[in-house]
């Protein structure tokens, strides 16, 4: 079985993909993995920094494959790893390893029901175009600069999510204020479900209301495109943005856990 059926085998067996977008993106991409163990029953995956991701054939569960090549990744030096969905095996398995749970990401959902979109004086939020791909990267930049994954975002990494077929000019927003673009919401379209892919606002309109304004203007384009429902992410520990999120309609409904060598 190559990586790629595996791949489909195990989301249609789980529910959830087992690499994540940027793993996703850099296989397509043809990049070379900068840790990896891949054979007939499951793969490891390193792209980027530290943490891996684990997959084993559905049809070959439950018989050491997983112990395996979690054991030759630790043997190689890794230390961190990606459980999408933190099912119940991925679990046993990492407590089996001793490893402990060290980050989460919550997967939040919403029903279809409409928003009210809030206008703030200064502050104009319309469709983006492609003039403004180096502004939306320098915001996201300062967005977020303690971000592991996102605060990496450079043009390149833009550019290739721009090239995903879901992409849709109409469905990225940005906020200018006084001319100068201090935030945006990038929507996502993919299988009849929306998602509030990024939300990132300059720090210094931290505070004034714009990240809400801006994610209820996203919400209500997906909502009008006539999506089942809008999902996003959100650190499991980000209190302020779950609070934001939970006023607008979002509970959770799935989490990825970050595991990690004792």
């Amino acid at each position: 079985m190559n990586l790629a059926d595996l791949t489909e085998a195990a989301h249609d067996a789980d529910g959830v993909a087992p690499f994540n977008e940027a793993t996703t993106l850099a296989l397509a991409a043809g990049a070379e993995p900068r840790y990896s163990v891949i054979d007939g029953h499951g793969a490891v995956l390193g792209f980027g920094d530290d943490p891996v991701e684990l997959v084993v054939r559905p049809d070959e569960r439950r018989t050491g494959h997983g112990h395996r090549l979690l054991a030759e990744a630790i043997e190689a030096g890794e230390t961190r790893f990606w459980a999408h969905g933190d099912l119940p095996a991925a679990q046993t398995l990492a407590a089996s390893a001793g490893l402990s749970a060290v980050r989460t990401l919550l997967v939040l959902r919403r029903g279809v029901d409409a928003v009210q979109v809030r206008e703030l004086d200064g502050v104009v939020i319309r469709a983006a175009v492609e003039a403004d791909t180096d502004a939306i990267v320098a915001v996201n930049g300062r967005a977020f600069t303690s971000h592991p994954e996102q605060g990496a975002m450079d043009r390149a990494d833009f550019e290739r999510r721009a090239a995903s077929d879901w992409f849709d000019w109409d469905g990225l927003f940005v906020a200018e204020r006084d001319g100068e673009v201090v935030g945006f919401h990038w929507t996502k379209i993919e299988d009849g479900i929306g998602e509030v892919y990024v939300v990132g606002v300059d720090p210094t309109q931290q505070g004034t209301g714009l990240g809400t304004a801006l994610t209820a203007r996203g919400l209500q384009h997906l909502v009008d495109a006539g999506v089942e429902a809008i999902d996003l992410y959100v650190e499991g520990d980000n209190e302020p943005a779950l609070a934001v999120y939970r006023r607008l309609g979002f509970s959770e409904h799935a989490k990825d856990v970050l595991y990690a060598v004792s």
